[in-house]
């Protein structure tokens, strides 16, 4: 029962960061990275659940299955890292401890729902990821992290409530019973289906609700958009793995529906993206499309329920290959705009890069193949060829992305990148190479692509991706002005929210009558009573003692 207490240890440690933060100030700042340390330590030396049932029944925090221990294994190494850059990045900001306060706050949340296994815990964990994320999306100020952070806050709210009323009809469909465990065998309706893709969908991002990550990550310092893409947006993939049932009918009817979403997503996004003209903007849109798969491996599990161990082990090395090299690339553009970096450093942000595209001997190529595979079994392997197509067009996207940050690069005279900003970058652009071998899954699924078959297959849109590229810098292509001025119908909607909210609809009514009259008669009153008032009140109090008594 000792061992099950580091998993009370995981989400509290980041709040009594926050206690130390108040009571220390600055001099606590440049530990409290720290805070993930018990998350990291809990998948390497697993204990058993922790049940809290003096809480509510059902409540249970650990990490029972694979799945768990390795989500929270890569989340946790990502927000370290994260957090050692940000405490050298925002040093000089005068704003930093408001910074690391909402930073603290979504790193509890976000470790919360990763280990919770009891819907009330998932909820909890996720409200306090989702509202403190707030505060790192406006840190900056200005009109463009507003706007962004008015959009975030106001889709925020609203997933929240729809993923409320989704786990309550849950809830009640399942006898009151809180645990995943008792939703596993318990039907589901369409409203709930409904209410849970569009809630959890909100904060994962997927098409067609990603309207704010555009937004989002362009306004955020470089370590929250590494945090934010690469570990929040996946909690709505997480939580909707866990809260579905297993071989439903209606999942199996939905399956092709999310299969096409996922499809269009992937595809779509990366058309926005090479229309953009920031750097994090394009990432932004790469983890849009990225999150287009994360919905076909979900709409592979609903069709294909026997594969279920097998798909869970596609999406637990597929969470960790994009969360840690997208916080990578994302790092890599909030250095190379503040710094002058070294022309070789500028390999350190290709491995990434690559790997997301799918290269062979990269984290990504063990994934691509392992998703291949799972196409390839299914009921969907017509469709796994579309998955090259895909891989060549998210390398399209991406070398857009480092070419706007080479052309985005600081001036010559910029001082050199702290040491304490370059070892935790350094470290997560090389993940994509180190963790096939150190991780017995991943590297199992990259041995099976070392074949010539399958190694072709992984390269051949990467070289597509570099002629093209080649080919539109050769022409001089540009982005058409038309497309350089999309509508943007969500900033629109949000500020015409806004308005409503201050200027009500509605005509407040205010008072017409004539003060002066009411105050005349106000002073006529005062001086009726102005004599013996006392002695009457005490008369009138003698009274109703009196039929009080004889009541």
């Amino acid at each position: 029962m000792s061992g099950a207490w580091l998993w009370l240890l995981v989400p509290v440690a980041p709040l009594l960061a926050i206690v130390l933060l108040l009571a220390l100030r600055e001099r606590v700042i440049g530990w409290l990275w720290l805070a993930c340390l018990p998350a990291l330590m809990a998948p390497l030396w697993p204990a058993e659940g922790l049940d809290l049932p003096w809480l509510w029944a059902e409540m249970r925090w650990g990490g029972d299955d694979a799945l768990t221990r390795a989500w929270l294994g890569f989340s946790a190494l990502l927000w370290g890292c994260a957090g050692a850059f940000a405490a050298s990045s925002l040093a000089e900001d005068p704003r930093r401890l408001r910074f690391w306060l909402f930073w603290l706050l979504a790193l509890s949340g976000n470790l919360l729902l990763i280990i919770a296994a009891d819907a009330l815990s998932f909820y909890l964990g996720f409200s306090l990821m989702s509202l403190s994320a707030y505060g790192l999306v406006v840190h900056q100020g200005g009109p463009q992290p507003r706007r962004a952070g008015r959009l975030y806050l106001q889709l925020a709210v609203c997933g929240e409530m729809l993923l409320l009323a989704a786990l309550l009809l849950r809830t009640s469909g399942a006898q009151g019973a809180f645990g995943f465990e008792s939703w596993a065998s318990v039907p589901i309706d369409g409203l709930t289906l409904v209410l849970l893709l569009i809630g959890l969908g909100l904060k994962a991002g997927f098409w067609p609700l990603h309207v704010w990550l555009p937004l989002a990550h362009p306004a955020a310092p470089a370590p929250a958009s590494a945090v934010l893409s690469g570990a929040m947006i996946k909690a709505g993939i997480l939580g909707l793995w866990r809260c579905l049932p297993e071989g439903d009918p209606l999942l199996l009817e939905w399956a092709p529906v999310l299969l096409a979403v996922g499809l269009f997503g992937a595809f779509y996004a990366v058309l926005l993206g090479l229309c953009s003209r920031q750097a994090k903007a394009v990432l932004a849109y790469s983890s849009v499309s990225q999150m287009g798969y994360f919905v076909m491996i979900l709409a592979l599990a609903w069709r294909d329920p026997q594969n279920l161990a097998a798909l869970a082990g596609v999406l637990v090395i597929f969470g960790a290959h994009h969360g840690l090299a997208k916080g990578a690339l994302f790092l890599s553009a909030g250095l190379s705009h503040s710094y002058r970096l070294p022309r070789l450093a500028w390999l350190l942000p290709a491995i990434p890069a690559l790997a997301l595209i799918g290269a062979p001997l990269t984290s990504g190529g063990a994934v691509k193949t392992a998703l291949k595979s799972a196409f390839a079994d299914g009921h969907f392997a017509a469709w796994q060829d579309v998955l090259s197509l895909g891989s060549l067009a998210t390398g399209l996207l991406l070398l857009r992305a480092l070419w706007l940050m080479r052309q985005d690069a600081a001036a010559p005279e910029a001082g050199r990148a702290p040491f304490l900003q370059l070892l935790p970058w350094a470290l997560l652009c090389l993940m994509p190479l180190v963790l096939p071998w150190l991780w017995p899954t991943l590297r199992a699924a990259l041995f099976y692509s070392f074949g010539l078959a399958d190694t072709w297959k992984l390269l051949w849109p990467l070289l597509g991706a570099l002629l093209l590229a080649a080919l539109a810098l050769r022409l001089g292509w540009s982005v058409p002005r038309i497309l350089r001025r999309l509508p943007d119908p969500a900033s629109w909607a949000s500020l015409r929210l806004k308005r409503l909210t201050q200027r009500p609809p509605l005509v407040v009514p205010r008072p017409t009558a004539a003060r002066e009259r009411w105050r005349a008669r106000e002073r006529r009153w005062n001086r009726f009573w102005r004599r013996g008032a006392l002695a009457l009140s005490a008369w009138v109090v003698a009274g109703l003692l009196w039929l009080g008594w004889f009541w």
